[in-house]
């Protein structure tokens, strides 16, 4: 059988204090009409990158509502992976000649039936994310569930032969989600295409309240000097989150903030064998000075210290080139922190407003932006607090788990 991720349950009862009745009530409305339904979401990792993030919160929320929502997490080699990342890299545009491949698409089929095989298919509804276990839908058992295929990344134009292949199993599905209208790709025709936001979880230990003192000494403990400015960037080792163009925008900044130090913070995942030569490269580049710092999972630094990064840090980056949607921007917002970011995916919709003049489309632009921040601490403060006033309205998970069992709903019903 396929994994599946034991986690607990949790009520959602405290966010009736950030938030208000409205979302919570209709939340209870769909769960009443949804009660007895059993909910499946698929990936390919336990832990490292936003889907994961994702679902350790909100398949304990789902269950606090009375849905039995579970996880399943598929299996597969270096091999398997490899191929699925550069698909991954191709539906956002890159390239996709190895897509194309007869032996490429060969292996990516024999994993994803083998997967197929083991899977539990006592659920009404099965979720299935990103384009790894796109093809569970062709190869699963005959059964009345509902199928949906859930899109992480900015599709908006991916490569003609990646989606030429992909796309066949996804217009299997009964419905299709898409973090914005933008990346869905042309031509893809289904009963249901869904449009939304991912969420991030205002109490789980990565986004909780800590002191912004005890945040300090906790990174201190890892290295830092608490009297000097800090910037960081959290994010995975991915040439799509632009890690050396952080390095350079640091050194830039330097220039003009002496003492500066910079912080990258990332994770790696299984799924992703592309992510171990990025991390070892970063390292390298990183042992040139002693002000640049590198975490990871690997070294101890999960979701605790993360939180105390984002807490302390002066200034957060996201220097992404290509993004989904990007959940470490709500994250660093919702702790008061101001965020320079790229302008690309899902990131724009985070930062509205006033925020909205911290999107980038260059490393010097980054660097200016982050240095007049650094000189200016009033204004950093307050585009810290507009930008938790819009993640606390936009991007905490109750919304998500409301527009989901909408969508299931809908689709139930069809």
């Amino acid at each position: 059988m396929l994994q599946k991720i034991t986690l607990r349950t949790r009520t959602l009862d405290k966010y009736r204090l950030l938030m208000g009745n409205g979302v919570l009530d209709e939340l209870d409305s769909l769960a009443a009409d949804l009660k007895g339904i059993r909910l499946c979401h698929i990936n390919s990792t336990p832990f490292g990158g936003g889907v994961a993030e994702l679902l350790s919160c909100y398949i304990p929320l789902m269950r606090g509502i009375g849905i039995n929502a579970d996880w399943q997490v598929i299996h597969g080699d270096r091999r398997f992976f490899t191929i699925t990342k550069a698909m991954h890299n191709a539906l956002q545009g890159g390239d996709g000649s190895l897509i194309g491949r007869e032996e490429t698409q060969r292996v990516y089929k024999t994993q994803n039936q083998a997967n197929a095989r083991e899977m539990d298919y006592d659920y009404d509804v099965f979720i299935v994310n990103d384009p790894q276990p796109a093809a569970l839908r062709q190869f699963s058992r005959e059964t009345r569930a509902k199928w949906i295929w859930r899109c992480h990344i900015d599709s908006s134009e991916p490569d003609p032969l990646a989606w030429g292949f992909l796309s066949p199993y996804v217009e299997q599905y009964d419905a299709a989600v898409f973090t914005m209208e933008e990346f869905v790709p042309k031509g893809l025709s289904l009963p249901h295409i869904g449009i939304m936001a991912p969420a991030i979880d205002a109490f789980s230990s990565k986004n909780m309240q800590l002191a912004r003192t005890l945040c300090r000494e906790m990174i201190e403990n890892l290295g830092m000097d608490r009297k000097r400015p800090l910037i960081v960037q959290v994010s995975r080792f991915d040439p799509w989150k632009d890690p050396f163009g952080v390095i350079e925008i640091y050194r830039l900044a330097k220039e003009k903030i002496p003492g500066l130090q910079l912080a990258l913070v990332g994770s790696l995942a299984g799924d992703d064998p592309e992510g171990w030569g990025i991390y070892a490269a970063i390292n390298t580049e990183a042992n040139k000075d002693s002000d640049i710092h590198v975490f990871s999972n690997l070294t101890g630094v999960g979701n605790m210290e993360v939180n105390a990064f984002q807490t302390a840090c002066d200034v957060a980056i996201q220097k992404s080139i290509k993004e989904g949607f990007g959940l470490v921007v709500s994250e660093a917002l919702w702790k008061g922190t101001p965020m320079v970011a790229g302008k690309a995916g899902g990131i724009p919709m985070q930062m509205t407003g006033a925020l909205s003049d911290y999107l980038v489309t260059s490393i010097e632009e980054c660097a200016d932006k982050v240095v007049h921040l650094l000189k200016t601490p009033e204004l950093a403060s307050e585009l810290g607090k507009q930008g938790k006033e819009n993640v606390r309205r936009n991007f905490l998970m109750p919304r998500l788990i409301r527009d989901e069992l909408a969508l299931v709903k809908r689709v139930l019903s069809s």
